[in-house]
């Protein structure tokens, strides 16, 4: 996804090949490759912590900051509301000009669902809700709406966009509720399937969420804890919207949400940095195919649900031992005590190496 990729995840071990058939091996064969494996990667600190930082999408106020959390290594910055126009619109203190000053592509995020979350829209363009579109559109309309979203984002440089919206709107939650295509899950499947289809058309990375489903939870993830319904009920619903989707984009990016899941969850961990709800998704569980694709987190620094358990150094480093590829967080402080603990970690070996390579290489 831009620099994260869209593709299937690399393997990190590499098994030589077999040279020769029946009888004696020719003396000229190639020998076999050396067997490589994770723990024998990023070996140098520089490019260890280089890698680790590169998991990072962190948000930026302005073109300093943004200059300074690239100049730190992370692998994205994200777009807030609260972020300057002029990153978007003013030349020399725009993507393009960051790009130049720090010599390297990297990943630029944003929110821009249509309806009430559309960030910038001043500069990028209105858009309808969701829920309005789904209503009014065909599926085909909706992928040229997002098509046309896409490209006004791409014009100003971003890259990835956290849309659409998977979820079902079934319980009538205001945090939900019109950013939902509906309250049916094949409907919103297919449609939320239009729009990350329209947006990949424009050549930007669409990020499905709230894996596993915010719309029966019991609240708000911004505001404290959310429940699930159980997970075999949890499957029939906004399951079963992911699970068409993602049959029919298997390569769209995967957000996973703060949510706690009854019959899955461990103990009351919420999702983003539990790792049996990574392995539901990543085997197929959920009822779709085993994903193989970028796994993104919700925002780490600014929602309670996350924030009341721990800090977003500690945050971080949980996700990314949970399975998550990217962390994103959206204050975009703390980037170096962040790679100092994720170091630290991978050092003491409570963060496998091989879980790292692996959320590098995702999506190459």
């Amino acid at each position: 996804m831009g620099v994260s990729g869209k593709s299937v995840l690399v393997q990190v071990t590499v098994v030589a090949a077999l040279v020769g058939g029946c009888g004696s091996p020719d003396r000229f064969s190639t020998p076999p490759a050396p067997e490589t494996t994770a723990a024998s990667q990023l070996t140098d600190p520089a490019e260890l912590r280089a890698t680790l930082a590169s998991l990072l999408i962190v948000g930026v106020t302005d073109f300093d900051s943004a200059r300074a959390a690239l100049e730190q290594g992370v692998g994205g910055i994200f777009i807030p509301s609260w972020a300057d126009p002029a990153l978007l619109t003013e030349p020399g203190r725009d993507i393009a000009a960051l790009k130049e000053a720090v010599g390297r592509e990297f990943d630029v995020a944003i929110d821009f669902e249509g309806g009430r979350v559309q960030r910038h829209a001043e500069v990028l363009g209105g858009s309808p809700a969701a829920r309005t579109l789904g209503d009014s559109k065909t599926a085909d309309e909706v992928r040229d709406a997002a098509r046309a979203v896409g490209e006004r984002l791409r014009a100003r440089g971003i890259t990835v966009d956290f849309a659409p919206v998977a979820d079902v709107d079934t319980a009538g939650l205001d945090i939900v509720g019109d950013r939902a295509f509906g309250n049916e899950a094949a409907k919103v499947g297919q449609y939320a399937g239009a729009f990350a289809s329209g947006l990949e058309d424009a050549g930007v990375d669409a990020v499905m969420k709230h894996f596993p489903g915010h719309g029966a939870a019991s609240g708000d993830t911004h505001l404290g804890p959310a429940v699930t319904p159980p997970v075999e009920q949890l499957a029939r619903l906004d399951g079963a919207a992911f699970a068409q989707l993602l049959t029919e984009h298997p390569d769209v990016g995967v957000m996973m949400g703060h949510l706690n899941v009854p019959g899955l969850s461990t103990g009351d961990l919420p999702a983003t940095v539990d790792p049996a709800v990574y392995e539901y998704l990543r085997s197929g569980a959920y009822g779709g195919p085993a994903y193989t694709g970028v796994v993104y987190t919700d925002d780490l620094s600014g929602m309670a649900a996350i924030t009341d358990r721990m800090s977003t150094p500690q945050a971080v480093l949980a996700a990314l031992k949970a399975g998550a590829d990217r962390a994103l967080w959206s204050t975009g402080d703390q980037v170096q005590e962040t790679v100092d603990l994720l170091e630290q970690a991978v050092t003491s070996g409570e963060l496998p190496i091989e879980r790292v390579v692996a959320a590098r290489d995702a999506g190459e």
